[in-house]
């Protein structure tokens, strides 16, 4: 101990005598250094992160339907700390309220991801708030509650929530026409965001009682721009609410567009394309976007969205990979 580190022990003990509590400079100078002290990072350093699977990574909506315990078992194997559960690839029924049965396989999920070393860390959900109905609007602010009550259920903190979207073109045209897809006729995107703004606000009382974070995408619809996700996520000022990066949702100079949006992330998805994507390819340099939420000073999970055509096996583990070198943990 240095004479300077040695003085401010010496005052700070002082108080805590005096006081019975030590101060926050004694647990401050008392702390050991190292990386895991609490210190800002410099702008564009490696930020300090937890590596994810999202269970998308093994199954893109088409059949055979890889389960969600496999995903636990294979992310294991990987040595990954945690796993994003696609809400749709889950197994069973569960209209309407959460019945008993529905509980019992969340709670062996939960079982078989803590006897296994893996953290569950986000239920990606989707919903659709961009409807002028307000009874169809209504319908997706419950099903979004009961996501929030799913992963309450499975001790997962976060999950992905959606804009939703017009619906004026189907997806494979979506995707050709690079996310922009004309407003529904006899309305105006002004209204989109309200309706949207509405919806999530019916959510946050669930969010705060089961202390989960709703995180909203940089998806389709209104979040496909990160002016319309800041829109939002700047409206409506909430602990409970803030931006899931996704890195491959910008498809035209995604870096600067990932930077704007980065200091309100509280999730990253980050996608991977080997073999060809299954609706379009990035190029995405993710020493640069690990410098982008290092500046950002961001230091929660990032989760794996392989979305290629090659054989996840394969390509799963080779994604981790480029993500532990980008990431310094290689």
């Amino acid at each position: 101990m240095n004479r300077r580190n040695f003085l401010t022990v010496a005052t700070a003990a002082g108080l805590a005598a005096t006081t019975g509590f030590p101060t926050a400079q004694a647990r401050a100078a008392a702390a050991p250094a190292g990386p895991e002290s609490p210190t800002p990072k410099p702008g564009g350093a490696k930020p300090r992160v937890k590596l994810g699977i999202s269970s998308y990574s093994y199954w893109h909506f088409r059949p055979p339907k890889t389960t969600i315990e496999t995903v636990i078992d294979r992310a294991s194997e990987i040595g990954v700390a945690g796993v994003d559960i696609l809400h749709r690839q889950m197994d069973g029924e569960e209209k309407g309220p959460l019945d008993a049965a529905y509980r019992a396989y969340c709670n062996r999920l939960k079982r078989r991801a803590y006897v296994n070393g893996i953290d569950l860390i986000c239920l990606s959900t989707h919903q659709n708030f961009v409807l002028p109905d307000p009874v169809a609007v209504k319908a997706n602010v419950e099903h979004t509650k009961k996501c929030v009550e799913i992963a309450y259920q499975m001790g997962i903190p976060c999950i992905r929530i959606n804009t939703g979207r017009w619906n004026t073109v189907d997806f494979d045209t979506l995707m050709a026409n690079r996310g922009v897809e004309p407003i529904l006729p006899g309305h105006t995107e002004e209204e989109g965001f309200k309706w949207c703004q509405d919806a999530i606000e019916q959510c946050l009382p669930k969010a705060e009682e089961c202390g989960v974070v709703l995180a909203l995408e940089n998806h389709w619809g209104l979040a496909r721009t990160p002016e319309g996700l800041l829109r939002i996520l700047n409206a409506i000022r909430s602990p409970w609410l803030g931006c899931l990066m996704d890195t491959g949702n910008f498809l035209e100079e995604p870096y600067g567009k990932l930077a704007q949006i980065a200091p309100k992330a509280v999730f990253v998805q980050a996608k991977t394309y080997y073999g060809g994507g299954e609706w379009y390819t990035l190029d995405l340099d993710y020493d640069r976007i690990a410098g982008i939420l290092g500046a950002a000073n961001y230091t929660g999970y990032v989760s794996l969205e392989f979305e290629g055509k090659e054989d996840p096996n394969v390509a799963v583990p080779k994604s981790i990979a480029r993500l532990r070198q980008a990431f310094g943990q290689a």
